[in-house]
C-alpha cells in the first residue's frame, strides 16, 4: 500500500457518492453476493408481469440491468441526485421515475401493481404495499437484515443494544408482512463475507451508506480512521459481515 492515509482520506472524501454505483470499490472492497441472484430471481419476475413498481430504485441500476421491463415500470426514488441518475437511466427503457419522499402513502391507485419489488430498501410501509398490489400480486424484495457490517458500525459507535442490533429481523418483517394481509412464500437470510482493503474504501462505503454511522464525517472521526488505516496497513483487510435476506409475500386472490 504505498499511497499514504492522507491520500487515501482526500481521494475517499472527494468521491461522488451519488447513485447506488459501487464499482468505484473494485479492488477495494469485496461483499460476497446471496446465493439466490436477487436481480436475475427480480428479472425473472418482471419478465411475467403487466404492471411493476420497484420502491427506492437508487440511481436506478439494478432495474436497468434486468432484460426484460413490462409495459407499464414505475420506479421511485426519494434522494434527488439519483431520481436525476435513474430518470437518465430508465427513461430510454421505458420506465417512468417518480419522485417520492419514502413516505405513506405511495402515490398511485390501490390494485395498481401486480408486481413490487425492491432492493434494499431504508423504510418499507408494508400497508401500502399490499394497497398497492393487486389481488394475487407479489411483493418480491431483498432487504439488508439485522447487524448488517456492524462489525464496522460497533468499530465507531461502540458496541451496539441487542434492540438496535435486532432491527430488520426477517421473522419481524415477516409478522409486519402478514398483518398487512400478505401471505410470505418464501423467506432467506443469508450471513455473507465483506472486506475493506484499505481506509479509502470504508470512508467511501460510509459516506454512501449513511445509515450505518449517522453523522459520519472524516472529521469526525479522523482518530478512529487513523487506528484503523495502521491495523489494516498492518493485518490486512477488515473483515466484517453483511446479512441480507430474500422475501417473496403475495396479496391473496
Amino acid at each position: 500500500m504505498a499511497r499514504t492515509f492522507e491520500e487515501l482520506v482526500a481521494e475517499a472524501e472527494t468521491v461522488p457518492v451519488d447513485g447506488w454505483d459501487f464499482s468505484w470499490l473494485d479492488g477495494r472492497a469485496t461483499e460476497q453476493r446471496p446465493s439466490w441472484g436477487y436481480q436475475r430471481t427480480m428479472g425473472e419476475h418482471l419478465a411475467r408481469a403487466s404492471a411493476a413498481l420497484d420502491i427506492q430504485t437508487g440511481g436506478g441500476e439494478v432495474l436497468a440491468g434486468v432484460p426484460k421491463l413490462p409495459a407499464l415500470m414505475v420506479a421511485t426514488e426519494s434522494w434527488p441526485p439519483n431520481v436525476a441518475k435513474a430518470t437518465e437511466l430508465l427513461h430510454p427503457l421505458g420506465a417512468v421515475v417518480v419522485a417520492d419522499p419514502d413516505e405513506p402513502p405511495l402515490p398511485f391507485a390501490d390494485a395498481a401493481f401486480d408486481l413490487v419489488t425492491s432492493r434494499h430498501p431504508a423504510t418499507v410501509w408494508w400497508s401500502e404495499i399490499a394497497r398497492v398490489l393487486r389481488p394475487g400480486g407479489t411483493y418480491l424484495a431483498q432487504h439488508v437484515g439485522p447487524a448488517s457490517v456492524f462489525e464496522l458500525v460497533e468499530y465507531f459507535l461502540g458496541p451496539q443494544p441487542e434492540e438496535i442490533r435486532r432491527r430488520r429481523h426477517p421473522d419481524d418483517e415477516r409478522r409486519e408482512a402478514e398483518a398487512a394481509g400478505l401471505q410470505v412464500h418464501d423467506l432467506r437470510l443469508e450471513s455473507l463475507r465483506t472486506e475493506f482493503f484499505d481506509i479509502g474504501a470504508v470512508i467511501y462505503f460510509l459516506r454512501k451508506v449513511i445509515w450505518m454511522v449517522p453523522g459520519f464525517t472524516v472529521d469526525r472521526y479522523r482518530d478512529r480512521l487513523r487506528e484503523l488505516d495502521e491495523r489494516i496497513r498492518a493485518e490486512g483487510p477488515f473483515v466484517a459481515h453483511s446479512t441480507r435476506f430474500l422475501i417473496e409475500a403475495r396479496k391473496p386472490a
